[in-house]
């Protein structure tokens, strides 16, 4: 059997450091999509590693009679015919805790930079500072804190416990819902103090909709939030969403900003990556960035570590 991997997204020097000491070539160069069949043929690649670019579909498992692991360096995999290539033999696998607490973490950045107007602030001082300052202070002065605000966190999954760890650690209420969960333990981690466990109960949609000051989303996919689900919502609720494009329908948000509905929105994902609607970037009530949430130094490790032995496992079973 070949012992070649092409890691089409990249992977972490550690991953590959990995997989190199159990006797594996790993490729890192990036392979445009339409000529990924013809890659993975000619050199006998005995698994695939990506991220959220490249798309393994049918008809690369279905060209590829080599192939034995699809490895995906983070959690969703609605990039991958992920069934299909189970059905086929061929393995599949993720890093579904690698990532989590990167997320978490860009969530409550666009958060506290959203309440505190850092990125008008920033683009104004340069310009204004000098000569303005009095009326950029003035502008700036009605910032509000998340401390004893209600954080509403939808999907409750690793990431979502990960949020609400910070939710309760600057203290917020959360309030959380998922359909796979009633409960959930959250260990918070405090230097130099034993982790401290709080039981967070998780309740019917509507109700996290109605008590949320601050809404975050962390589901695999589909759409969860649209016109119906604003209606529900707090007047001047602040949305982020980091998991997947089109979970927030762009076009409801975009009326929902404009009412005063929602104060203000973040996004790290959009529906036409990575080509997202004009209207959504040039929104003045937007925070944005290019689906980043897993983009820390720190995850981008612990995936490669993590993709890494999973691979050798099943390359080896």
């Amino acid at each position: 059997m070949s012992k070649k991997i092409l890691a089409n997204d990249g992977i972490d020097a550690k991953g590959k450091e990995l997989l190199e000491k159990a006797g594996y070539t790993v490729e890192t160069k990036k392979v445009p999509q339409e000529k990924l069949i013809t890659e993975l043929n000619s050199h006998k690649y005995v698994a695939l590693t990506v991220r959220s670019a490249t798309k393994v579909r049918k008809d690369i498992i279905d060209a590829c009679p080599d192939l034995k692991v699809i490895g995906r360096g983070g959690v969703g995999m609605d990039n991958i015919d992920v069934d299909y290539a189970r059905e086929k033999g061929i393995q599949v696998i993720n890093t579904p805790a690698a990532s989590s607490h990167s997320v978490a973490e860009l969530v409550f950045a666009h958060f506290f930079g959203m309440v505190r107007f850092l990125h008008d602030a920033n683009r104004e001082m340069p310009q204004k500072g000098g000569t303005e300052f009095d009326a950029l202070k003035k502008k700036y002065a009605k910032g509000i804190e998340l401390k004893g605000k209600t954080l509403g966190i939808i999907g409750f999954g690793r990431i979502g416990q990960e949020v609400a760890k910070i939710g309760l650690g600057i203290g917020m209420k959360v309030v959380a819902h998922d359909p796979f969960l009633t409960e959930a333990l959250i260990e918070i981690d405090i230097r130099g103090v034993s982790p401290i466990k709080v039981k967070i109960e998780t309740f019917a949609m509507d109700k996290v909709l109605e008590e949320a000051d601050f809404l975050t989303l962390h589901v695999p996919g589909g759409k969860v939030i649209g016109a119906d689900q604003f209606a529900i919502m707090k007047t001047g609720v602040f949305i982020a969403n980091a998991s997947r494009g089109g979970v927030v329908d762009e076009n409801d948000l975009i009326e929902a900003l404009n009412s005063g509905k929602v104060a203000q929105a973040a996004l790290d994902v959009f529906v036409n990556e990575p080509n997202p609607m004009k209207d959504i970037l040039t929104h003045e009530k937007i925070s944005l960035t290019p689906h980043i949430g897993a983009a820390t130094e720190e995850a981008q490790e612990r995936i490669g570590i993590e993709l890494a032995e999973k691979i050798i496992v099943a390359l080896n079973e």
